[in-house]
């Protein structure tokens, strides 16, 4: 079985910087159009001339013969003028802005702390100018058990902020809840919408401790149970608009992925579309992939859908162990398996 869909992009991405970068946006490239860029670096991407300063460093580590597009993002925090939401339009290259509630993930330690009391300016700014929110929607309260930051965020401030602004565009990323579809869906057409990882529709909570402790399919927002899973399901494979590609690839060192103090974080870029293509044919959905792969996140954003196409061909190939590169390696999602479904461009 061979499958011909327009070339994906992916809306939610890491890619690091330094060796690692060089390392890892090849395997985006292969497989992707276009990427949202998360600026949650050391130190983070707060202005619109570092965005641009980055992207120049991305297109320097492509493959020469590489047309892959970053899109980049600005990290939103209790200091970010409005001045810099015009200044980030302007510039053609960045075409979001990151919030991260300070400490929720990794290198977030410079994120808002009061987004309500701090950064309505900003927020009002960025509808006038119609720029993306992009959101970690978890609270990080350390009384909140983990496994309910997400719906807590979203009854205390995604539910507010979307009442006080509701013609700000805003994507809730990496949802991981039935509480999230159910909110993503209750919202007005075109103003929220929401992007799913493959980790997180085909792995659930027991992934980390099956075989005992597995930091690999360790990351943030963590993995959920069961019902939640389904419900993730459900919604890509239901044909909604509100729901697009992001991966949310996160590589690291596999030195600091298997240590006392392990980070977060699941590097898919090489295996992302092969496990959608599985989760879709799973629901006798394929017929609606390509919408989700490749229509919904352009479209939500306001930019053309791709020209070029990509092939899906039902060819079983194996995970590499594991990417080297000048200082160490890095495990990808799902290393050493098979799987089903093999991508290649047209």
């Amino acid at each position: 079985m061979e499958l011909s869909i327009t070339q994906p992009d992916d809306w939610h991405l890491h890619l690091r910087d330094g060796d690692v970068l060089k390392a890892v946006v090849p395997h985006s490239a292969h497989h992707f159009g276009r990427a949202i860029v998360m600026p949650n670096l050391k130190p983070p991407i707060t202005t619109t001339a570092a965005a641009v300063a980055y992207r120049e460093a991305i297109l320097k580590s492509l493959p020469v013969d590489s047309d892959f597009n970053p899109l980049m993002t600005l990290y939103l925090t209790d200091t970010t003028s409005p001045r810099e939401i015009k200044l980030a339009r302007e510039s053609q290259v960045v075409f979001g802005v990151k919030l991260y509630p300070a400490g929720a993930t990794t290198n977030s330690q410079d994120g808002v702390t009061d987004l309500f009391g701090k950064c309505l300016p900003v927020l009002q700014e960025m509808v006038e100018h119609n720029m993306p929110l992009l959101v970690h929607g978890e609270v990080t309260n350390p009384e909140v058990d983990m496994f309910d930051r997400e719906k807590v965020f979203i009854e205390t401030v995604l539910r507010p902020l979307v009442q006080k602004f509701p013609r700000l565009k805003i994507v809730m990323e990496h949802v991981t809840t039935m509480d999230a579809v159910k909110f993503v869906e209750s919202c007005t057409e075109g103003f929220v919408a929401a992007t799913v990882t493959p980790q997180h529709l085909v792995l659930n909570r027991n992934s980390l401790f099956q075989g005992g402790l597995q930091p690999h399919n360790y990351c943030l927002p963590v993995l959920k149970r069961e019902i939640h899973r389904e419900a993730l399901v459900s919604a890509v494979t239901s044909g909604s608009k509100r729901f697009f590609l992001g991966t949310d690839s996160a590589p690291h060192d596999r030195r600091r992925k298997e240590c006392s103090c392990g980070c977060a974080g699941i590097y898919n870029a090489p295996v992302a579309l092969s496990v959608y293509a599985k989760v879709f044919e799973k629901e006798n959905a394929l017929d609606k992939l390509e919408a989700f792969t490749s229509f919904n996140g352009p479209d939500f954003y306001g930019l053309p859908r791709n020209n070029s196409k990509i092939k899906l061909s039902k060819t079983p190939w194996k995970v590499p162990e594991s990417f080297s590169y000048a200082s160490g390696d890095i495990i990808p999602m799902f290393a050493g398996e098979m799987l089903d479904w093999l991508p290649a461009p047209l």
